[in-house]
Order: structure tokens, then C-alpha cells, then sequence
């Protein structure tokens, strides 16, 4: 028998807190879920007022991100998810401290099914889970055309 591959690595600080979910007891990943969602920033005035922030339909949650490149295509993500849907937003704010401020490379290089590494299916349903790997979808699509809208203006 081959054995499995092993999974593409990770940006450091993605890593780091896919580590920790993993090696945390049940109840800890439901706080730390709960935590993340307590510290999610709420998205600038300009992306909401611009309507800049795009709609991920395959989360039962209304689940909206926006991504912004600065001069040297580091990502910046907001998202815009309600505070009664901890665990989902909780999601949102590893997102945020995972992918911030890396270059737009490496945030398309994370596999879509990177939070399976977290254990998290212990605490969440498949359905919400589906909805993780659609929102890591999304915001490497909103990243992708970032980069191909900064291509067609040179």
C-alpha cells in the first residue's frame, strides 16, 4: 500500500492555529471558535458603503468577505458575519489571523479543505464545514481577480 501524500504545507501563521485546534480537547476548539468570532474586526466603512463585500451563497450564514491587495499584493480580508453565528464567525477571525498580510501566493496556494486539519468536524456539522471550504474558495477567487484586474491595468 503507497501511503497518503503528505498535505501541502501551510503559511506559518495558518499553521500555527491549525495546530493548535488540532492538538486542543473538544471543548476548547468551541471556545477558541467562539473567541475568534468575539475578536473579528468589523469590516471598514468604505467596503460597506462601496457594496464591496461579496456574498459567499453557500453558507447558510449570511457570510460576506472583501479582499484587498496593497502595492505589494499582500492580502487584507474583511468579513461581515453576524454575531449570532459564532462558530462560522469564529471561522471568519482564523481566517483573518491566518492569511493577513501574507502575499497573494501563498493565500492561493491553501487548499480548500485546510480547516479538516483543525479536527473541527468533532464541533461542527458537514454542513458548516461545507461552508468553510466554500469561503476559503471564495477568497481565493476574490483574490485571483484582484490579481488579474492589477494585470489588465499595466
Amino acid at each position: 500500500m503507497v501511503p497518503d501524500a503528505a498535505p501541502p504545507p501551510l503559511p506559518q501563521p495558518l499553521q500555527r492555529l491549525v495546530t493548535l485546534f488540532a492538538s486542543s480537547p473538544k471543548d476548547i476548539k468551541v471556545h477558541a471558535l467562539v473567541d475568534y468570532s468575539n475578536r473579528l474586526a468589523d469590516p471598514p466603512r468604505h467596503l460597506i458603503d462601496e457594496h464591496a463585500l461579496a456574498r459567499v451563497p453557500e453558507c447558510q450564514t449570511p457570510f460576506f468577505v472583501a479582499v484587498e491587495l496593497d502595492t505589494d499584493e499582500r492580502v487584507a480580508l474583511h468579513f461581515d458575519v453576524p454575531r449570532e453565528s459564532p462558530t462560522i464567525r469564529g471561522y471568519a477571525g482564523i481566517l483573518a489571523d491566518g492569511l493577513n498580510g501574507l502575499p497573494a501566493a501563498e493565500v492561493l496556494a491553501v487548499p480548500d479543505n485546510f480547516y479538516v486539519r483543525m479536527g473541527l468536524e468533532e464541533v461542527l456539522t458537514p454542513l458548516r464545514l461545507r461552508g468553510m471550504g466554500a469561503i476559503i474558495a471564495a477568497v481565493k477567487s476574490l483574490v485571483r481577480s484582484q490579481l488579474d484586474q492589477r494585470a489588465a491595468a499595466k
